[in-house]
Protein backbone atom coordinates (compact mmCIF):
# COMPACT_ATOMS: atom_id res chain seq x y z
CA UNK A 1 0.00 0.00 0.00
CA UNK A 2 2.84 2.45 0.06
CA UNK A 3 2.10 3.97 -3.58
CA UNK A 4 -1.37 4.83 -1.43
CA UNK A 5 -3.23 3.27 -4.65
CA UNK A 6 -5.30 1.21 -2.30
CA UNK A 7 -5.42 3.55 0.56
CA UNK A 8 -8.51 5.48 1.99
CA UNK A 9 -9.33 8.36 4.28
CA UNK A 10 -12.05 9.30 6.84
CA UNK A 11 -11.99 13.01 7.33
CA UNK A 12 -14.42 15.18 9.75
CA UNK A 13 -13.32 18.87 8.95
CA UNK A 14 -16.10 20.97 9.14
CA UNK A 15 -13.81 23.80 7.51
CA UNK A 16 -15.54 23.84 3.54
CA UNK A 17 -12.20 25.01 2.61
CA UNK A 18 -9.71 23.47 3.77
CA UNK A 19 -11.71 20.19 3.84
CA UNK A 20 -11.93 20.83 -0.07
CA UNK A 21 -8.58 21.57 -0.82
CA UNK A 22 -7.29 18.38 1.75
CA UNK A 23 -9.63 16.28 -0.26
CA UNK A 24 -8.81 17.27 -3.50
CA UNK A 25 -4.83 16.74 -3.16
CA UNK A 26 -5.60 13.23 -1.85
CA UNK A 27 -7.92 12.51 -3.86
CA UNK A 28 -4.68 13.26 -6.84
CA UNK A 29 -2.34 10.98 -5.03
CA UNK A 30 -5.18 8.24 -5.44
CA UNK A 31 -6.36 7.91 -1.79
CA UNK A 32 -10.04 7.07 -1.42
CA UNK A 33 -11.58 10.50 0.80
CA UNK A 34 -14.60 10.13 2.12
CA UNK A 35 -15.14 13.56 3.87
CA UNK A 36 -17.58 14.45 6.77
CA UNK A 37 -18.43 17.89 8.18
CA UNK A 38 -19.91 16.93 11.33
CA UNK A 39 -19.73 14.87 14.04
CA UNK A 40 -22.76 13.03 13.52
CA UNK A 41 -21.66 11.79 9.85
CA UNK A 42 -18.31 11.21 10.75
CA UNK A 43 -19.44 8.20 13.30
CA UNK A 44 -21.96 6.76 10.51
CA UNK A 45 -19.36 7.13 7.78
CA UNK A 46 -16.86 5.34 10.53
CA UNK A 47 -19.28 2.52 10.97
CA UNK A 48 -19.57 1.82 7.28
CA UNK A 49 -16.04 1.97 6.76
CA UNK A 50 -12.92 0.92 7.35
CA UNK A 51 -10.16 3.28 6.33
CA UNK A 52 -6.42 2.72 6.63
CA UNK A 53 -6.62 5.97 8.30
CA UNK A 54 -8.67 8.15 10.23
CA UNK A 55 -8.19 12.48 10.19
CA UNK A 56 -10.65 14.41 13.07
CA UNK A 57 -11.01 17.56 13.98
CA UNK A 58 -11.13 18.49 17.22
CA UNK A 59 -13.63 21.36 17.70
CA UNK A 60 -16.84 20.22 15.38
CA UNK A 61 -20.37 21.88 14.53
CA UNK A 62 -22.04 19.46 16.48
CA UNK A 63 -20.15 18.39 19.27
CA UNK A 64 -16.41 17.44 20.49
CA UNK A 65 -13.53 15.75 17.88
CA UNK A 66 -11.94 14.39 21.36
CA UNK A 67 -15.18 13.11 22.62
CA UNK A 68 -15.62 11.29 19.44
CA UNK A 69 -12.32 9.75 19.31
CA UNK A 70 -12.43 8.33 22.36
CA UNK A 71 -16.08 6.64 22.34
CA UNK A 72 -14.97 5.13 18.87
CA UNK A 73 -11.15 3.95 19.32
CA UNK A 74 -12.39 1.08 20.85
CA UNK A 75 -14.20 -0.47 18.07
CA UNK A 76 -11.31 0.83 15.65
CA UNK A 77 -8.74 -1.86 15.47
CA UNK A 78 -5.40 -1.40 14.71
CA UNK A 79 -6.57 1.74 12.37
CA UNK A 80 -4.58 4.91 13.02
CA UNK A 81 -6.33 7.88 13.97
CA UNK A 82 -4.63 11.40 13.82
CA UNK A 83 -6.46 14.67 15.22
CA UNK A 84 -6.17 18.16 13.68
CA UNK A 85 -6.07 21.11 15.17
CA UNK A 86 -5.59 24.50 16.05
CA UNK A 87 -3.21 25.67 18.23
CA UNK A 88 -5.00 26.75 20.66
CA UNK A 89 -6.42 22.84 20.82
CA UNK A 90 -3.36 21.51 21.59
CA UNK A 91 -4.19 20.33 24.79
CA UNK A 92 -6.81 18.28 23.52
CA UNK A 93 -4.55 16.78 20.73
CA UNK A 94 -2.00 15.75 24.16
CA UNK A 95 -5.23 14.23 26.18
CA UNK A 96 -5.87 12.56 22.98
CA UNK A 97 -2.44 11.22 22.28
CA UNK A 98 -2.87 10.00 25.97
CA UNK A 99 -5.82 8.52 25.21
CA UNK A 100 -5.06 6.60 22.43
CA UNK A 101 -4.65 8.85 19.29
CA UNK A 102 -1.22 7.55 17.17
CA UNK A 103 -0.60 11.73 16.37
CA UNK A 104 -1.85 15.28 15.93
CA UNK A 105 -1.28 17.88 13.08
CA UNK A 106 -1.29 21.08 13.89
CA UNK A 107 -3.15 23.62 11.47
CA UNK A 108 -2.48 25.07 8.69
CA UNK A 109 -0.15 22.00 7.31
CA UNK A 110 0.25 21.29 3.83
CA UNK A 111 -1.44 18.04 2.38
CA UNK A 112 1.80 16.19 1.67
CA UNK A 113 2.27 15.84 5.54
CA UNK A 114 -1.31 13.57 5.47
CA UNK A 115 0.61 11.80 2.97
CA UNK A 116 3.67 10.82 4.50
CA UNK A 117 1.80 9.63 7.32
CA UNK A 118 -0.65 7.33 5.31
CA UNK A 119 3.19 5.94 4.08
CA UNK A 120 4.34 5.49 7.35
CA UNK A 121 1.47 3.75 8.98
CA UNK A 122 1.37 1.54 5.85
CA UNK A 123 5.22 0.97 6.02
CA UNK A 124 4.14 -0.55 10.16
CA UNK A 125 1.38 -2.54 9.12
CA UNK A 126 -1.16 -1.21 11.08
CA UNK A 127 -4.21 -2.51 8.95
CA UNK A 128 -5.21 -5.10 7.23
CA UNK A 129 -6.83 -5.16 3.31
CA UNK A 130 -10.80 -4.87 2.99
CA UNK A 131 -12.86 -8.22 3.20
CA UNK A 132 -14.26 -7.43 -0.05
CA UNK A 133 -10.66 -8.77 -1.62
CA UNK A 134 -11.05 -11.00 -4.20
CA UNK A 135 -10.71 -14.40 -2.61
CA UNK A 136 -13.62 -13.11 -0.46
CA UNK A 137 -15.38 -12.11 -3.35
CA UNK A 138 -14.82 -15.74 -5.42
CA UNK A 139 -15.55 -17.57 -2.47
CA UNK A 140 -17.17 -15.42 0.36
CA UNK A 141 -16.97 -16.68 3.53
CA UNK A 142 -20.27 -17.09 5.76
CA UNK A 143 -22.51 -17.82 2.24
CA UNK A 144 -23.39 -21.65 3.48
CA UNK A 145 -26.32 -20.56 5.43
CA UNK A 146 -30.05 -21.42 3.36
CA UNK A 147 -30.84 -17.61 3.40
CA UNK A 148 -27.10 -16.97 2.00
CA UNK A 149 -27.12 -19.88 -0.76
CA UNK A 150 -30.68 -18.52 -1.47
CA UNK A 151 -29.38 -15.30 -2.62
CA UNK A 152 -26.54 -16.69 -3.74
CA UNK A 153 -28.94 -18.19 -6.42
CA UNK A 154 -31.05 -14.74 -7.23
CA UNK A 155 -27.58 -13.14 -7.73
CA UNK A 156 -26.82 -16.23 -10.14
CA UNK A 157 -29.91 -15.79 -12.23
CA UNK A 158 -29.60 -11.30 -12.35
CA UNK A 159 -26.07 -11.63 -13.52
CA UNK A 160 -26.13 -11.55 -16.67
CA UNK A 161 -29.11 -9.22 -16.83
CA UNK A 162 -28.66 -5.15 -17.58
CA UNK A 163 -31.24 -3.85 -14.93
CA UNK A 164 -30.42 -1.74 -12.23
CA UNK A 165 -30.04 -3.70 -8.26
CA UNK A 166 -31.49 -2.45 -5.44
CA UNK A 167 -29.33 -4.42 -2.20
CA UNK A 168 -30.96 -4.04 1.02
CA UNK A 169 -30.40 -4.75 4.62
CA UNK A 170 -29.25 -3.28 8.14
CA UNK A 171 -25.70 -1.96 7.98
CA UNK A 172 -22.70 -4.31 8.41
CA UNK A 173 -24.40 -7.24 6.81
CA UNK A 174 -21.52 -7.29 3.64
CA UNK A 175 -23.76 -5.57 1.04
CA UNK A 176 -21.01 -4.41 -0.96
CA UNK A 177 -19.76 -8.25 -0.80
CA UNK A 178 -22.68 -8.75 -2.68
CA UNK A 179 -22.45 -6.55 -4.94
CA UNK A 180 -18.71 -7.62 -6.12
CA UNK A 181 -20.15 -10.64 -5.84
CA UNK A 182 -22.92 -10.20 -8.48
CA UNK A 183 -20.24 -8.08 -10.46
CA UNK A 184 -18.13 -11.01 -10.41
CA UNK A 185 -20.72 -13.56 -11.94
CA UNK A 186 -21.78 -11.08 -14.43
CA UNK A 187 -19.83 -12.29 -17.73
CA UNK A 188 -17.87 -10.06 -20.16
CA UNK A 189 -19.15 -7.21 -17.60
CA UNK A 190 -16.78 -8.56 -14.74
CA UNK A 191 -13.63 -7.63 -16.59
CA UNK A 192 -14.52 -4.03 -16.59
CA UNK A 193 -14.29 -1.60 -13.71
CA UNK A 194 -16.24 -1.71 -10.25
CA UNK A 195 -16.78 1.57 -9.37
CA UNK A 196 -17.71 2.50 -6.18
CA UNK A 197 -19.55 5.70 -5.15
CA UNK A 198 -19.79 6.57 -1.83
CA UNK A 199 -23.29 8.76 -1.81
CA UNK A 200 -22.44 9.57 2.19
CA UNK A 201 -19.18 10.56 1.44
CA UNK A 202 -19.83 13.29 -1.67
CA UNK A 203 -19.40 17.08 -1.37
CA UNK A 204 -22.39 18.86 0.41
CA UNK A 205 -21.93 21.33 -2.24
CA UNK A 206 -23.38 20.09 -5.07
CA UNK A 207 -21.43 21.45 -8.00
CA UNK A 208 -18.33 19.77 -6.48
CA UNK A 209 -20.66 16.59 -6.14
CA UNK A 210 -21.90 16.39 -9.85
CA UNK A 211 -17.99 16.67 -10.90
CA UNK A 212 -17.06 13.91 -9.00
CA UNK A 213 -19.82 12.38 -10.30
CA UNK A 214 -19.92 13.22 -13.75
CA UNK A 215 -16.46 14.75 -14.72
CA UNK A 216 -16.15 18.52 -15.61
CA UNK A 217 -12.49 20.18 -17.38
CA UNK A 218 -12.24 17.22 -20.07
CA UNK A 219 -11.52 14.77 -16.94
CA UNK A 220 -13.74 11.73 -16.38
CA UNK A 221 -16.26 11.29 -13.36
CA UNK A 222 -16.78 8.63 -11.61
CA UNK A 223 -19.89 7.81 -13.60
CA UNK A 224 -17.98 7.59 -16.88
CA UNK A 225 -14.76 5.48 -15.35
CA UNK A 226 -16.93 2.34 -15.02
CA UNK A 227 -16.91 2.20 -18.77
CA UNK A 228 -19.17 -0.75 -19.41
CA UNK A 229 -18.58 -2.09 -16.11
CA UNK A 230 -20.16 -1.76 -12.51
CA UNK A 231 -21.18 1.81 -11.28
CA UNK A 232 -21.89 0.89 -7.26
CA UNK A 233 -23.96 3.28 -5.39
CA UNK A 234 -23.62 2.69 -1.93
CA UNK A 235 -26.19 4.26 0.36
CA UNK A 236 -28.09 5.64 -2.20
CA UNK A 237 -30.86 7.26 0.39
CA UNK A 238 -27.74 9.49 1.26
CA UNK A 239 -27.70 11.71 -2.25
CA UNK A 240 -29.36 14.92 -1.42
CA UNK A 241 -32.64 16.19 -3.90
CA UNK A 242 -30.18 17.62 -6.34
CA UNK A 243 -28.82 14.91 -7.16
CA UNK A 244 -31.61 12.36 -6.94
CA UNK A 245 -32.79 14.07 -10.06
CA UNK A 246 -29.41 13.62 -11.72
CA UNK A 247 -28.86 9.88 -11.00
CA UNK A 248 -32.98 9.45 -12.22
CA UNK A 249 -32.00 11.25 -15.27
CA UNK A 250 -29.08 8.91 -16.29
CA UNK A 251 -31.03 5.90 -15.36
CA UNK A 252 -33.64 6.84 -17.68
CA UNK A 253 -31.59 7.99 -20.27
CA UNK A 254 -28.41 6.23 -20.21
CA UNK A 255 -26.14 9.46 -21.24
CA UNK A 256 -25.57 12.19 -19.13
CA UNK A 257 -23.73 15.54 -19.46
CA UNK A 258 -19.73 16.33 -18.17
CA UNK A 259 -19.83 19.78 -16.18
CA UNK A 260 -19.35 22.68 -18.73
CA UNK A 261 -19.50 20.13 -21.74
CA UNK A 262 -21.92 20.23 -24.76
CA UNK A 263 -22.17 16.99 -25.95
CA UNK A 264 -23.59 13.90 -23.71
CA UNK A 265 -21.66 10.92 -22.98
CA UNK A 266 -22.84 7.48 -23.05
CA UNK A 267 -23.27 5.16 -20.07
CA UNK A 268 -22.83 1.16 -20.37
CA UNK A 269 -22.31 0.91 -16.72
CA UNK A 270 -24.69 -1.66 -15.05
CA UNK A 271 -26.21 0.67 -11.73
CA UNK A 272 -26.12 -1.82 -8.27
CA UNK A 273 -27.25 0.65 -5.36
CA UNK A 274 -27.42 -0.47 -1.47
CA UNK A 275 -29.57 1.01 1.24
CA UNK A 276 -29.72 0.52 4.87
CA UNK A 277 -32.72 2.65 4.88
CA UNK A 278 -36.32 1.92 4.60
CA UNK A 279 -36.92 4.01 1.20
CA UNK A 280 -40.42 3.95 1.24
CA UNK A 281 -40.92 5.40 4.06
CA UNK A 282 -38.41 8.33 2.74
CA UNK A 283 -40.68 8.86 -0.22
CA UNK A 284 -43.48 8.97 1.88
CA UNK A 285 -41.92 11.76 4.10
CA UNK A 286 -40.39 13.75 1.10
CA UNK A 287 -36.63 13.08 1.08
CA UNK A 288 -36.32 10.90 -1.31
CA UNK A 289 -37.86 10.78 -4.86
CA UNK A 290 -40.70 8.78 -5.93
CA UNK A 291 -39.48 8.02 -9.64
CA UNK A 292 -36.21 7.24 -8.57
CA UNK A 293 -37.14 4.67 -5.89
CA UNK A 294 -39.34 2.84 -8.89
CA UNK A 295 -36.61 2.83 -11.23
CA UNK A 296 -33.66 1.52 -8.49
CA UNK A 297 -36.15 -0.82 -7.22
CA UNK A 298 -36.48 -3.32 -9.99
CA UNK A 299 -34.80 -6.37 -8.79
CA UNK A 300 -34.62 -5.90 -4.89
CA UNK A 301 -32.82 -8.39 -2.87
CA UNK A 302 -32.25 -8.32 0.71
CA UNK A 303 -29.55 -9.34 3.26
CA UNK A 304 -30.73 -11.11 6.20
CA UNK A 305 -28.96 -9.93 9.74
CA UNK A 306 -26.14 -11.86 11.23
CA UNK A 307 -28.25 -12.40 14.08
CA UNK A 308 -30.21 -15.01 12.04
CA UNK A 309 -27.34 -17.28 10.56
CA UNK A 310 -25.33 -18.63 13.44
CA UNK A 311 -23.57 -20.99 11.01
CA UNK A 312 -22.55 -18.38 9.21
CA UNK A 313 -21.11 -16.53 11.80
CA UNK A 314 -19.30 -19.22 13.20
CA UNK A 315 -17.84 -19.79 9.63
CA UNK A 316 -16.79 -15.66 9.25
CA UNK A 317 -15.48 -15.62 12.87
CA UNK A 318 -12.88 -18.38 12.01
CA UNK A 319 -12.63 -16.70 8.34
CA UNK A 320 -11.38 -13.37 10.57
CA UNK A 321 -9.74 -15.32 13.09
CA UNK A 322 -7.18 -16.90 10.45
CA UNK A 323 -7.09 -13.10 8.60
CA UNK A 324 -5.42 -11.64 12.23
CA UNK A 325 -3.94 -14.11 13.86
CA UNK A 326 -0.45 -14.50 12.84
CA UNK A 327 0.00 -17.29 14.93
CA UNK A 328 -1.95 -20.77 15.81
CA UNK A 329 -5.04 -19.05 17.91
CA UNK A 330 -8.71 -20.28 18.62
CA UNK A 331 -12.03 -19.39 20.07
CA UNK A 332 -12.73 -21.04 23.65
CA UNK A 333 -16.00 -22.68 23.83
CA UNK A 334 -17.12 -19.51 26.41
CA UNK A 335 -16.06 -17.18 23.95
CA UNK A 336 -18.12 -18.98 20.94
CA UNK A 337 -21.30 -19.29 23.09
CA UNK A 338 -21.12 -15.83 23.83
CA UNK A 339 -20.70 -15.07 19.87
CA UNK A 340 -23.71 -17.07 19.41
CA UNK A 341 -26.02 -15.41 22.23
CA UNK A 342 -24.83 -11.64 20.83
CA UNK A 343 -27.57 -10.08 18.99
CA UNK A 344 -24.86 -8.35 16.78
CA UNK A 345 -26.40 -4.72 16.23
CA UNK A 346 -23.52 -3.93 13.51
CA UNK A 347 -23.28 -7.42 12.04
CA UNK A 348 -20.67 -8.58 9.88
CA UNK A 349 -18.48 -5.26 10.55
CA UNK A 350 -19.16 -5.52 13.98
CA UNK A 351 -17.71 -9.11 14.35
CA UNK A 352 -14.69 -8.31 12.05
CA UNK A 353 -13.49 -5.46 14.63
CA UNK A 354 -14.35 -7.76 18.17
CA UNK A 355 -12.02 -10.66 16.48
CA UNK A 356 -9.13 -8.35 15.26
CA UNK A 357 -9.64 -6.27 18.82
CA UNK A 358 -9.18 -9.65 20.54
CA UNK A 359 -6.36 -10.83 18.45
CA UNK A 360 -4.43 -8.15 19.14
CA UNK A 361 -4.87 -7.70 23.09
CA UNK A 362 -5.26 -11.38 24.37
CA UNK A 363 -2.72 -13.08 25.83
CA UNK A 364 -4.09 -16.63 25.74
CA UNK A 365 -4.03 -18.62 22.70
CA UNK A 366 -8.27 -19.01 22.87
CA UNK A 367 -9.87 -16.30 23.06
CA UNK A 368 -12.55 -16.08 25.81
CA UNK A 369 -15.91 -14.36 26.07
CA UNK A 370 -14.02 -11.16 28.15
CA UNK A 371 -11.19 -10.98 24.89
CA UNK A 372 -14.23 -10.56 22.71
CA UNK A 373 -16.69 -8.00 24.51
CA UNK A 374 -14.69 -6.76 27.39
CA UNK A 375 -17.41 -4.28 27.91
CA UNK A 376 -19.37 -7.09 29.82
CA UNK A 377 -16.92 -8.20 31.71
CA UNK A 378 -16.14 -4.93 33.21
CA UNK A 379 -19.56 -4.05 33.72
CA UNK A 380 -19.74 -8.03 35.72
CA UNK A 381 -16.61 -7.90 37.04
CA UNK A 382 -16.21 -8.00 40.95
CA UNK A 383 -14.16 -5.48 42.78
CA UNK A 384 -10.84 -4.93 41.83
CA UNK A 385 -9.13 -8.01 44.75
CA UNK A 386 -6.01 -6.69 46.65
CA UNK A 387 -2.64 -6.73 45.10
CA UNK A 388 0.44 -7.44 46.85
CA UNK A 389 3.12 -5.03 46.31
CA UNK A 390 5.29 -5.84 48.56
CA UNK A 391 7.21 -9.80 49.34
CA UNK A 392 4.87 -11.72 51.65
CA UNK A 393 1.79 -9.66 51.04
CA UNK A 394 -1.15 -11.59 51.06
CA UNK A 395 -4.32 -10.42 49.05
CA UNK A 396 -7.49 -11.36 50.92
CA UNK A 397 -11.41 -12.07 49.35
CA UNK A 398 -13.61 -14.76 50.24
CA UNK A 399 -13.09 -16.69 47.01
CA UNK A 400 -10.40 -17.74 45.00
CA UNK A 401 -9.24 -16.12 42.69
CA UNK A 402 -9.77 -18.09 39.10
CA UNK A 403 -6.60 -18.10 36.51
CA UNK A 404 -7.91 -15.20 34.30
CA UNK A 405 -8.60 -13.27 37.44
CA UNK A 406 -5.41 -13.69 39.14
CA UNK A 407 -3.83 -12.55 35.39
CA UNK A 408 -5.96 -9.69 35.12
CA UNK A 409 -5.33 -8.07 38.97
CA UNK A 410 -1.20 -8.72 38.51
CA UNK A 411 -1.55 -6.42 34.77
CA UNK A 412 -4.06 -3.70 36.55
CA UNK A 413 -1.50 -3.62 39.29
CA UNK A 414 1.69 -3.53 37.36
CA UNK A 415 -0.09 -1.01 35.03
CA UNK A 416 -0.83 1.25 37.84
CA UNK A 417 2.30 1.35 39.40
CA UNK A 418 4.28 2.11 35.88
CA UNK A 419 1.64 4.67 35.44
CA UNK A 420 2.52 6.28 38.57
CA UNK A 421 6.09 6.04 38.04
CA UNK A 422 5.15 7.86 34.49
CA UNK A 423 3.45 10.74 36.07
CA UNK A 424 0.19 9.66 34.63
CA UNK A 425 2.01 9.89 30.51
CA UNK A 426 0.23 7.47 28.90
CA UNK A 427 2.94 7.12 26.24
CA UNK A 428 5.62 7.36 28.29
CA UNK A 429 4.51 4.36 30.50
CA UNK A 430 3.15 2.47 27.14
CA UNK A 431 7.25 2.94 26.08
CA UNK A 432 8.34 1.45 29.28
CA UNK A 433 5.56 -1.29 29.06
CA UNK A 434 6.91 -2.09 25.72
CA UNK A 435 3.54 -1.69 23.99
CA UNK A 436 1.60 1.06 21.58
CA UNK A 437 -0.15 3.75 23.44
CA UNK A 438 -3.30 2.15 21.73
CA UNK A 439 -2.76 -1.33 22.96
CA UNK A 440 -2.07 0.18 26.85
CA UNK A 441 -5.94 2.11 26.56
CA UNK A 442 -7.29 -0.42 25.40
CA UNK A 443 -6.25 -2.82 28.50
CA UNK A 444 -6.55 -0.10 30.80
CA UNK A 445 -10.27 0.07 29.38
CA UNK A 446 -11.22 -3.62 30.15
CA UNK A 447 -9.26 -3.37 33.37
CA UNK A 448 -10.95 -0.55 34.62
CA UNK A 449 -7.48 1.86 35.28
CA UNK A 450 -8.13 5.16 35.30
CA UNK A 451 -5.38 7.61 34.40
CA UNK A 452 -5.77 9.61 37.37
Amino acid sequence: MTDLANSSVIMIEDDPVFGQALVQRLRLAGVTTHWAQTAEMGEALLRRHRPHLVLCDIRLPDGDGEALMVRLMPELGGVPVVVMTAFGGLDQAVRLLRAGADDYLAKPFPAQRVLDKLRAFAQEDRGTEDAEDLASVLDPPGWRSPPMLALQAELERVASAEATVLLTGESGVGKGVAARRLHALSGARAVAPFVVVDCAALPADTAAAEVILFGGDGAPGLVESAGAGTLFLDEVSDLPASLQARLLRLLEERRFLRIGAAEPVQTRARIVATTNADLPARVAAGTFRADLWFRLSGITLVLPPLRTRPGDLQDLARHFLRRFAKAERSFADDGMAAMLEHPWPGNVRELRNRVERAVLLADAPALAAQDLFPECANRAAPPSPAVADAPGEVATRAEPLSLAEARDAAERAHIRRVLARCGGRIGDAAGALGISRTTLWDRMRRLGVSVR
